[in-house]
């Protein structure tokens, strides 16, 4: 029998996030299903939701959360560990610039860090101080193929993944005596609106130098709507959810990254990638644990 878990996922307003939180609340876990905004624009979402969790009798609260406020984030995380534990975090929120990578001015790419990235540093610094006292916690971030490959026009995108790939990976060992694990989920194309909502640069001076290059970012998005329109079960955005309910049900120790979807070569790179980072973490282990050294 599964046990019960208490998830707080960001994000939870559409997409991946949505389709995640019902999934664990039909699994028999209790959710707070977070967003932004949840008496303005996710209002009607927030409601759906709700209503969804009432008429189907699963424990799932709406529940109001910034990534980029850091107030927010204490204030709700502090809300719900006051009315039960939080086991698992789900760090879903997350937004896809895609298009000439220079074209993106400095406080472009700053806003998608501050969602992609400093989003994910505070809500891992506001639960895991009583996850380390409960020794006891399950961190799991949303990433992409995005974060293991760079690709022309995500190049933002690309890089504010790489950067929460090596900031979740390295909790990952240093949580390891508080028996908390940091995984990454790693999707490929999946059909949510976030083709749909991809922000484009904002400097159209820059973007129009590169002739007709500019037009690669319409020509890829383009790409990836007619492909989900095929409807192949393989970009299916329930397959995340369905994996994501299946680590956190899992037994310990987990693999630390999993890739969701159409391989596009990322099982061969973890694959690859994994015994060199093994073999560093042994050789660092005895450092950083203080443990004896044979001479």
């Amino acid at each position: 029998m599964t046990i019960p878990h208490t998830v707080l996922i960001t994000g939870a307003s559409r997409g991946i996030g949505l389709l995640t939180a019902k999934a664990l609340a039909e699994a028999g876990h209790y959710v707070y299903a977070s967003m932004r905004d949840i008496d303005g624009k996710n209002k009607q979402a927030a409601k759906q939701l709700s209503t969804w969790a009432k008429d189907n009798s699963k424990d799932l609260e709406a529940v109001e959360l910034d990534v980029t406020d850091e107030t927010s984030v204490e204030n709700t995380v502090r809300a719900i560990e006051n009315a039960r534990p939080i086991d698992v975090l789900i760090n879903n929120a997350g937004v896809m610039p895609t298009g000439l990578t220079e074209a993106y001015t400095v406080d472009q790419v700053q806003d998608y860090f501050d969602v992609n990235m400093f989003g994910i540093v505070r809500t891992c610094r506001a639960v895991l101080p009583q996850m380390r006292k409960r020794n006891y916690g399950l961190l799991i971030h949303l990433s992409s193929a995005a974060g293991r490959f760079a690709m022309p026009f995500f190049g933002v995108y690309c890089a504010s993944k790489w950067a929460m790939e090596a900031y979740c990976e390295t909790l990952h060992y240093e949580l390891e005596p508080f028996g908390i694990e940091s995984l990454i989920v790693e999707p490929s194309g999946h059909g949510t609106d976030l083709v749909d909502t991809a922000p484009a640069p904002q400097d159209n001076q820059v973007a129009n130098s590169y002739g007709p290059l500019v037009g690669g970012r319409d020509r890829l998005l383009d790409m990836f709507k007619s492909m989900f329109e095929q409807n192949d079960p393989g970009t299916d955005a329930n397959n995340v959810a369905a994996k994501i309910v299946q680590l956190i049900e899992a037994e310990s120790p987990r693999a630390t990254r999993t890739q969701v979807g159409h391989d596009m070569g990322v099982e061969t790179m973890n694959e690859v990638t994994a015994p060199i980072q093994a073999g560093l973490l042994d050789g660092l282990r005895p450092v950083y644990m203080g443990e004896p050294v044979d001479a």
